[in-house]
């Protein structure tokens, strides 16, 4: 007998033997024993996952002595004429060869003839989604109606080109990939068969390899024999194939989490050398990464397919980052993956991918910024790479201010290691803005005065039994302006709606529900169930919803806890006689310049970096 290739050979041959696909198995051997046989099924899946074999186990089933019957003898003489294709009752039709309207219109004159020796006369369509839109309506109606003795099983790894009608007449079977254990579990067991030594670690790289086939699986098993004779190593898979091992592509990973642009590019510069696809190293290592992601959230079903080595590294690697960041990494080497296929040169894009996975790694985001202004700590300055931030500008007061020139802070020097007096950043502005509004200084003149200053939010200290909920809610206020100015803005739009059962519930307008996903975060929602449990005395949570009767809030600009100047200082009002126009200009040059020594923020500025304010010269006589 001639040399048969393993995925011939070891084809399935009942449904026992068939690997990865329990749900498809159990359906039709139910559907085989309640005799609720349908009159069309559909097959759909990838290469390899064993549409065609189900499809000769099913008719096997369906056309055996005594059937239909779900435990057949596969060596029988029916079963054997119909696993070799050369039944006369089953007929297997290439749908890419066979696809038009005259083939069909002979194969619709056909059905109407009992079988030859079978119960059924079954039709079996490969790759059906080939045929023209004409040959699909030409069988329409016998599809839909077809003999008694008659069944139609279609095959496809492309549904969405098959017409709807044609689809709603047939009971429809989604094959999955079969998984990487499975393949390798199934390799090692036709190795043994055949005699050939093949490892673990081979048998998982040719099963990765596959990517769920089967077939393919087999056929790469094939090769490999012929290559390496009777035992069979990783490196020679890996040699042999172009694919890259676990280790490497984990490692790569690694040193992208760990910011190391040159082990990076030394390991893409190994790969490459070695004839490896850069390609194929890209989409293991975006797998990879998407590995880590579904280990945070689940660390059993990432591990599931990894080896021992591959998986102690994965749980040290999950460590290293965030989700956000782990996200932001999975798109910048998706948008690289889609430049290699087009470029000529795939592995500059390559190295310029990795540099630019590093510097997207590390960057801050503004959840980043807004938290660690919350927290009062320099944006990343809990990372290995610190980013810093832009100053904010100083607003200046309408009183001519001399300052010193402005010390220029070294590039490379973390913000965080900076001392707090040094230069107005914004946590500075706004612990100063707070503390000043606290506590504003009267003003002395002897003028009329009409003071327009804001008043702040104050401080509520009332005991847990006695606590309203509008007393509650004031003190909530009072504590967030206090610790947390930026989450004032978006707590002040809230209105409390009650609280019960140790849940405090806001409503929120609907045009506020930016607001209301802010408080929300994570960190910010804690911090307001702190508040609330120190107030109440008692452990709450905060419930907050958009209810659309609340009434919207009037626009107001965001200052972020700090107005300009004119907000802060108060106005003055100077009665002068009308008839003096001396007089009047006096007061117009005066006034302003005295409001502006006796300005909070001023003085508060002279005091701490000994500025000179400089005099307004005196009107000229008029």
């Amino acid at each position: 007998m001639s040399y048969q290739v393993f995925a011939r050979k070891y084809r399935p041959k009942s449904f026992a033997d068939v690997l990865g696909q329990d749900h498809v198995v159990r359906t039709l051997r139910n559907a085989i024993e309640k005799e609720r046989l349908a009159h069309a099924y559909l097959f759909v899946g990838p290469r390899g996952t064993g549409k065609t074999s189900t499809a000769r186990i099913f008719a096997k089933a369906l056309n055996c002595s005594g059937g239909p019957s779900v435990d057949f003898d596969p060596d029988e003489e029916i079963c054997r004429e119909i696993a070799e294709g050369r039944s006369l009752d089953v007929l297997e039709i290439d749908g890419a060869s066979n696809n038009g309207v005259e083939q069909v219109r002979e194969l619709r004159d056909n059905v109407k003839f009992a079988p030859s020796s079978c119960r059924f006369k079954i039709y079996y369509i490969d790759e059906v989604h080939m045929l023209t839109a004409a040959a699909f309506n030409a069988l329409l109606k016998t599809l839909e109606e077809p003999p008694e003795h008659v069944k139609f099983i279609f095959a496809t790894t492309e549904p969405n080109k098959i017409l709807p009608t044609i689809i709603s007449r047939c009971q429809r079977f989604d094959l999955r990939r079969i998984p990487t254990p499975v393949i390798a579990e199934h390799l090692l067991h036709i190795a043994k068969l055949e005699g050939v030594n093949l490892d673990e670690k081979a048998a998982f790289a040719i099963g990765k390899g596959a990517e769920g086939g089967m077939r393919d699986a087999q056929s790469m098993l094939d090769q490999l024999v012929a290559f390496c004779g009777s035992r069979i190593q990783e490196s020679d898979v890996l040699e042999i194939f172009g694919f890259t091992a676990m280790e490497t592509v984990a490692t790569l990973a690694g040193c992208l989490l760990n910011s190391d642009t040159v082990g990076a590019l030394r390991v893409v510069h190994e790969q490459s050398e070695g004839g490896k696809d850069l390609g194929r190293l890209l989409s293991d290592l975006i797998q990879h990464v998407r590995t880590l992601l579904v280990y945070q959230a689940d660390p059993e079903a990432a591990s599931e397919e990894l080896s021992p080595e591959v998986s102690r590294m994965v749980a040290e690697q999950a460590a290293l980052g965030r989700t956000d960041q782990l996200l932001r990494l999975v798109d910048g080497l998706a948008e690289v993956d889609a430049r290699m296929r087009w470029a000529t040169n795939k592995r500059l894009h390559f190295e310029l991918g990795v540099i630019q996975a590093v510097q997207q790694f590390n960057e801050v985001s503004l959840d980043d910024v807004i938290h660690a202004l919350d927290q009062g700590n320099a944006p990343g300055s809990e990372r290995r790479h610190e980013a810093p931030l832009r100053r904010a500008a100083v607003p200046v007061a309408r009183a001519a201010v001399a300052a010193p020139p402005p010390v220029t802070r070294p590039r490379e020097e973390p913000m965080s290691e900076m001392p707090r007096s040094t230069g107005f950043g914004l946590r500075e502005m706004i612990a100063e803005k707070e503390e000043e509004e606290k506590k504003p200084e009267p003003v002395k003149t002897e003028a009329k005065v009409t003071p327009v200053i804001e008043k702040p939010t104050e401080e509520v200290r009332v005991s847990a039994p006695s606590l309203t909920n509008e007393a509650f809610w004031t003190a909530l206020l009072g504590q967030i302006n206090q610790r947390r100015p930026l989450t004032l803005h978006w707590a002040q739009v809230a209105t409390l709606l009650g609280i019960e059962n140790d849940v405090v519930k806001l409503g929120f307008p609907k045009s506020e529900e930016a607001a209301r996903d802010s408080l929300m975060r994570e960190t910010t929602r804690a911090f307001l169930e702190e508040v609330g449990a120190t107030l109440l005395g008692r452990k709450v949570s905060f419930q907050m919803v958009i209810d659309p009767n609340l009434k919207e809030p009037d626009f107001k600009e965001m200052t972020f806890g700090f107005a300009e100047t004119e907000a802060i200082a108060p106005k003055v009002e100077v009665e002068v006689p009308v008839e003096s126009p001396a007089a009047t200009f006096a007061s117009e040059a005066t006034a302003p310049s005295e409001g502006n020594y006796n300005d909070p923020v001023i003085k508060r500025a002279v005091e701490r970096f000994k500025l000179k304010l400089m005099e307004s010269p005196p009107p000229a006589s008029v």
